[in-house]
This record gives C-alpha cells, sequence and structure tokens, in this order.
C-alpha cells in the first residue's frame, strides 16, 4: 500500500488555498485525485494533526462490535461478583439463557475490557518453590486433599471456615462445606465431628478415595508430642480403609490444589456476598460447584472443566453408605496400623501417662521415669516399658467402632431422634448428620 508524506499533504493544503482544483493539484503532485480529496478534506478544520494517518482500525475500546447488552451485563456482573474472573465471566455467558446462540466476546476480549474498565485485580509475581517429588495419582478419587480455609466473617452468617476436598487427579471440587465457628468471633475451632460431617457427605456423594491428603492440623495430627499418636479421625479413616498423609510443616505446596481452591470458593461465592445463614451459604456453595466442575475451565486440563475432561469421576471406587458405616469400620486395619507405631512418654508425679488423649495410670513406681509404648496385635493391647525392664499391658482405652464414629455411632442405634429449639452448632451438625441418614438435605 502506498502512503503519502507529510510533506505532499501540506502541499495539497497549500496548493487548495491557492485555488487550484483537485485535478491540477493531482497533477502537479503525481498523486491520485481522490488521494488529494482525501487529505484537503480533512485539512479544511486548519489542523495539522488531522494530517497524521494511523495505520490499522480506529482505537474504541475492548467489545466496542458487540451490542451495548454485552458490557452492561458485564459491567453489572463484576460490581455484583467482584471476584469473577475472565473464564467464569466466559462460562456464565454460556450457560445464560439470553446469550445462547449469539457470538460471545473471547476470555481475550474480555480480559481486555476489564482492564481497560479498571475491573482487573492486581497480581503479585510468583517465584516456584523447588518441586516436591511425589508418586502422583493417576486416577479419580486415588487421591483427595482436604484442608480448612482460614476464618471469614461472612455477613449474617457469622464467622464461617471453609473445608474444602478436591480430587487431586481430576481437579474436581468434590466438597467445599462451611463450618460455623462464632458470630461475632471466632469462638470455637473445627473440630474432629465437623471433619467427619464433611467427609460422610463427600463419601456418600463420591465414594470413598484411596487415601486422603492434609496438614499438621492438630486435629488430624498430634502436634504437642515428638512422638505423635495418631487422632480419633486418623484411625476412623484407617478403619475405613483410608490413607492418611502429611504435607511437610510449613510447606502448603504439597496441598496445591486445595490451597488454590481457597482463593477459587471465596471469589466464586464469599466475596462481596451476604446471606441470611450459614444454611443459605451451603446452598450456594453446592450450586456453585456444580457450575465448577460442568462449566468452568480448568488451566490444568488444557480448558476444559474438570467433569468434562474427566467423567469417570462421577464413578465411584469404593461405595459408602453412612447407614453401612459401622460395617464398613475394619478394626482389624487399625490393630495393624497401630502395630507398626512406637511411642514415648514421661511418667507423671502419680505414674500415669497420656496417650491418645486418654490417660493411662501405671503405678507410683513409674513416676517420672521414660516409658516406650508399643502395641501388641495379637493380644490388641498397649505395652507400656521402662528403661530398667519394668513391662505392662492396658488394653486400649474407648476403642471401639461406635467410638470411632463419634456422633454417628450414637445416632445410628435411635429409632427417632429430637432436638429442643434453638439449636446450638453442634445440634445443627447432629442434624445434618441424620438428614444424611434419612438420605434427606438441608
Amino acid at each position: 500500500m502506498n502512503t503519502t508524506s507529510l510533506q505532499i499533504r501540506v502541499l495539497i493544503q497549500e496548493l487548495a488555498q491557492d485555488g487550484l482544483t483537485d485535478r491540477q493539484i493531482a497533477k502537479r503532485l503525481r498523486v491520485s485525485i481522490h488521494t488529494v480529496r482525501k487529505w484537503r478534506r480533512r485539512g479544511q478544520s486548519q489542523e495539522r494533526a488531522e494530517l497524521i494517518s494511523v495505520i490499522g482500525r480506529p482505537a474504541t475500546g475492548a467489545m466496542s462490535t458487540f451490542p451495548a447488552i454485552f458490557p452492561d451485563t458485564l459491567r453489572n456482573w463484576r460490581k455484583a461478583h467482584p471476584g469473577w474472573g475472565p473464564k467464569t465471566i466466559y462460562a456464565e455467558w454460556g450457560n445464560h439463557e439470553e446469550f445462547k446462540g449469539r457470538r460471545l466476546p473471547s476470555i481475550a476480549v474480555i480480559t481486555r475490557w476489564l482492564k481497560q474498565e479498571g475491573f482487573s485485580r492486581l497480581y503479585e509475581r510468583h517465584q516456584a518453590l523447588p518441586a516436591v517429588c511425589v508418586s502422583p495419582a493417576q486416577a479419580c478419587h486415588e487421591e483427595w486433599e482436604m484442608d480448612a480455609r482460614g476464618y471469614e466473617k461472612v455477613p449474617d452468617a457469622g464467622i464461617i471456615t471453609l473445608i474444602n476436598v478436591n480430587d487431586v487427579f481430576s481437579k474436581v471440587k468434590i466438597m467445599s462445606y462451611p463450618c460455623w465457628l462464632g458470630h461475632q468471633r471466632a469462638s470455637r475451632h473445627a473440630a474432629t465431628e465437623d471433619y467427619q460431617l464433611v467427609l460422610r457427605l463427600a463419601f456418600t456423594e463420591w465414594g470413598l478415595p484411596d487415601r486422603l491428603a492434609v496438614d499438621h492440623e492438630s486435629v488430624f495430627y498430634d502436634n504437642k508430642s515428638k512422638s505423635p499418636y495418631p487422632t480419633r479421625l486418623h484411625l476412623w479413616l484407617v478403619a475405613l480403609g483410608v490413607d492418611l498423609t502429611f504435607g511437610r510443616p510449613g510447606q502448603p505446596r504439597d496441598q496445591a490444589v486445595t490451597e488454590r481452591s481457597h482463593q477459587t470458593w471465596y471469589h466464586q461465592v464469599l466475596e462481596g456476598q451476604t446471606f441470611a445463614s450459614q444454611q443459605a451459604l451451603w446452598q450456594a456453595l453446592n450450586k456453585r460447584r456444580t457450575f465448577l466442575n460442568q462449566s468452568l475451565p480448568c488451566a490444568t486440563l488444557g480448558e476444559v472443566p474438570p467433569l468434562v475432561a474427566h467423567p469417570d469421576a462421577l464413578l465411584l471406587r469404593r461405595v459408602y453408605r453412612p447407614e453401612w458405616e459401622n460395617d464398613l469400620l475394619n478394626l482389624d486395619r487399625v490393630y495393624t496400623y497401630l502395630g507398626q507405631g512406637r511411642w514415648f512418654r514421661k511418667g507423671s508425679n502419680v505414674g500415669a501417662v497420656s496417650l491418645g488423649g486418654q490417660v493411662y495410670t501405671l503405678g507410683v513406681d513409674w513416676r517420672r521415669n521414660e516409658v516406650e509404648v508399643t502395641f501388641d496385635v495379637n493380644d490388641k493391647h498397649l505395652v507400656f516399658q521402662s528403661p530398667d525392664g519394668k513391662q505392662k499391658c492396658l488394653p486400649v482405652r474407648d476403642f471401639t467402632a461406635q467410638n470411632l464414629m463419634g456422633e454417628m455411632g450414637a445416632l445410628v442405634h435411635f429409632d427417632a431422634f429430637q432436638l429442643a429449639l434453638p439449636f446450638s452448632w453442634s445440634e445443627w451438625r447432629q442434624l445434618h448428620t441424620c438428614q444424611i441418614l434419612t438420605g434427606t438435605t438441608l
């Protein structure tokens, strides 16, 4: 494409002012008459800037070729849901009845528009940590990750921590459960019963995984001892045939899928929203989970939603039903696991030691002595040994399937269950557990 210089354009203006016709100017400057007409008309405003051409289409902004309903809708969505990014908005448009069958802005166009309108979030540059050598999961539900997000004050609902569960291989979001911690400030921590409720909900819908990866939270791991005894939640999972694995202390990347999901759930559901109650938030999380698994593209799956990339995640690896739990618990698995352990304690002033939250009194001749504890798989007793050769065997306290089941252990034996109003959080949790047993939902 031939272009004219600024000098020719200025001469066109000067010759036109001298009274020459377009044809005469074209002949003198050896350019086409169309070029003369173009630059003469542009210069009629007497502005020199009009003689500078810009190659390409005029800069009219992102989404300028789409009807006004698109940027208007996008602006309203972004204000109502400040955590929604370009992928989420694109997926929402695809599911919206009003926009089905219409040409949609691409993710790149949406990204440019958000930046143009000042809606983009600022991200800090990340520096990757050294890779951790682990054996990756090879199939759906081979490994799950579970972690609780830091507590958040949700308007009207109270102080909430989201307990999130994810499948490592398929990236399917198994569960996000809002655990209530208090009204104005956190008055409690998520307890064993809270995690059992979340896992029972997940097991009922998705089946039992082979293993569950967690951090060193005290509900999973005895942080107070240098030779930790397994927690009740840990032994409950072992009895169900689910291995519990621990990430390295201070290394959240060992549960990278779930750590990333904390941000996703916050931006997708919590940010900028209010909920009338914890139950309303729970319903919103469940509804959004369907969208995240079936509609939202996942970068690590080639921009394909998890259940689209791995529809076999809907197939249960090992079936679980809460009413079967008592039969599913195999205490022999726990005995075998304890038989591999070795624990060290120091006797108190009265010769007692604590193990797994239970106090075992050995006698005054054991006071202030170092005690080694093992488990005899054959006799199913704890064996206590002192440095001078003394030995004592005691049965493990409160070690039954019903005790491992916690609240469920008592409820499964009730024909009817009624709580008095108003409900406390523990009573809400028991009510939810009963609804799992009856196949209903909140």
